[in-house]
């Protein structure tokens, strides 16, 4: 039997709104002495069931995982990574049947999205990366790999496990990394998007290895992308790179701090586009090669890592995003295009359009709003979850 979390009276209302969250401030006390990461039941304050869900340290003190009085075991990983699979299956019916080009890098599981709150799962051609962000989901990983490898038999031979850095700094528990399953996969695999190819470096790469969730707004990219000279900056292992490549740029420039990323980078230019001159890659600080740049570029994409992790960092990641785009309606051609992303949860849309907007206004440039960007359809958000939106950008014609 699970131990019990039980309300203060009145604050069941978001668990009736299905908001997948118990804050610590919210509970009146706890029967029971659950460790951090075990299932816990939530009552009302009149002992009505609300939930279960994993218990946690930190402000969210619970993050449930069903509003029905159930056991989480075997069958409900497999129920939910399935759900999650038909999911997938349904937004990619033209890889499944063959049409369009070949991508075998997607997002399974992501998180609230799909009712697994602090687990995500990427997958890259034969491998599974799964990577947990709450206690309970590390204790619970190798129930999850199990269910997952039945799910996806014949589609995955491998699952690592790359939760090293991705628990809270409080948990009581070290995430490790290794392979669940099988374990033939190295870090020099290749996966695809949209037929092009790319390394994955789920060994020592950030987050799971590589950011599908740009995958649609990449391709965009490509197709603003011909005859223009290209600065994609914070680009990581590339990704906005080499699609600018294919789509025709007339000239690519690649720059990341990290000097691993610069090298994964220049690997898959060359993978796709073998001898290219047209791409150069520079390990340097983004605020320094934007001081020392001229004014050649005429498409820059600003992709940087989160600003703000948490809300009281909110202030000085959004002077941030000013300072940044400021800097590149500044120095961009006039006729550019500006892709410009946040990826800070708590930075909202308006706060990142604020920003951008306070940017654009002390550049004293004519501006205009070509596209609002969010992330694709396998990062999908809760409509009980608004939160789940982490991903914001923007594309701008900058006279």
């Amino acid at each position: 039997m699970y131990n019990t979390v039980y309300l203060k009276k009145g604050k069941e209302e978001s668990l009736g709104r299905f908001h997948p969250w118990v804050f610590s401030g919210a509970i009146h006390h706890i029967d029971g002495r659950p460790e951090e990461g075990d299932v816990v039941r939530v009552l009302s304050a009149d002992g009505r069931f609300l939930a279960v869900g994993h218990v946690q340290i930190g402000s969210i003190a619970v993050r449930v995982l069903s509003f029905e009085d159930i056991t989480i075991g075997r069958d409900f990983w497999y129920q939910r990574l399935s759900t999650a699979y038909d999911v997938r299956k349904s937004i990619f019916k033209q890889w499944t049947s063959g049409e369009g080009e070949p991508t075998n890098a997607f997002r399974l599981v992501h998180g609230e999205g799909d009712g697994l709150p602090g687990l995500v799962i990427d997958v890259y051609d034969r491998t599974a990366v799964m990577q947990a962000h709450s206690v309970g989901m590390h204790v619970s990983r190798h129930e999850i790999a199990d269910a997952l490898a039945e799910v996806l038999d014949g589609v995955v031979e491998n699952i690592y496990y790359k939760s090293e850095n991705t628990l809270a700094y409080k948990a009581s528990e070290d995430g490790g990394n290794g392979f669940l399953k099988g374990g033939i996969a190295t870090a020099d695999d290749i996966a695809v998007e949209n037929g092009l190819r790319f390394h994955v470096d789920w060994l020592g790469g950030q987050k799971t290895g590589f950011f599908v969730d740009q995958r649609e707004n990449r391709a965009l990219l490509e197709r603003y992308s011909h005859g223009r000279k290209v600065l994609n900056m914070f680009c990581y292992t590339g990704g906005f790179s080499f699609y600018a490549m294919r789509g025709g740029a007339e000239l690519v420039h690649s720059v990341d701090s990290s000097s691993r990323a610069i090298d994964i980078t220049r690997a898959n230019v060359e993978l796709n586009f073998p001898g290219d001159a047209r791409h150069e890659a520079y390990a340097e600080d983004a605020f320094k090669y934007l001081d020392r740049m001229g004014d050649q570029y005429d498409l820059i994409i600003l992709d940087p890592p989160a600003f703000a992790k948490h809300k009281d960092a909110l202030r000085n990641a959004l002077i941030g995003y000013r300072k940044l785009n400021a800097k590149a309606f500044e120095k961009i051609r006039p006729g550019g295009i500006l892709f410009t992303f946040s990826c800070s949860q708590v930075v909202t849309k308006d706060n990142f359009r604020t920003a951008v907007f306070t940017a654009a206004a002390m550049s004293g440039r004519r501006v205009r709003i070509l596209h609002q960007l969010t992330q694709p359809a396998d990062h999908p958000v809760s409509i009980y979850h608004p939160e789940g939106e982490y991903l914001k950008g923007l594309v701008l014609y900058v006279e």
